[in-house]
């Protein structure tokens, strides 16, 4: 299984970021949870901050567009083969940066991804 960053983590139950964080560690993958607050979803730790990570296989994003160019520079230097926008996270400009750093993108739900065995 690959290496996660899942940026916009929440210790929220309720919240999407939440339940991708446990679904993902449920299914094997390590998981990378960044978020505003430090915290724990089960067994993951909520870091804040941007954590230096190697062998990242994908990013998969729970925050705005708005919030996400804070972090461009961190995404890309995590070298991920790919970037999940989850919807509501859609942002043409970061898709344009992947693009040009040979980044493949997905507009999916990560959520509906690992039930189907699609991920």
């Amino acid at each position: 299984m690959g290496k996660i960053v899942l940026i916009g983590a929440s210790m929220n139950p309720a919240r999407y970021s939440n339940q991708a964080v446990r679904s993902l560690h449920r299914n094997g993958y390590e998981v990378v949870a960044i978020g505003r607050r430090p915290g724990k979803v089960g067994d993951v730790e909520i870091i804040t901050g941007l954590p230096p990570v190697q062998e990242v296989d994908k990013v998969v994003l729970y925050i705005n567009a708005q919030v996400q160019r804070e972090y461009y520079d961190y995404i890309f230097r995590l070298r991920p083969g790919e970037i999940i926008f989850n919807p509501g996270t859609e942002n043409p400009e970061l898709a344009g940066l992947a693009v040009r750093n040979r980044v493949e993108i997905r507009y999916d739900c990560a959520l509906v991804l690992l039930d189907a065995g699609m991920f």
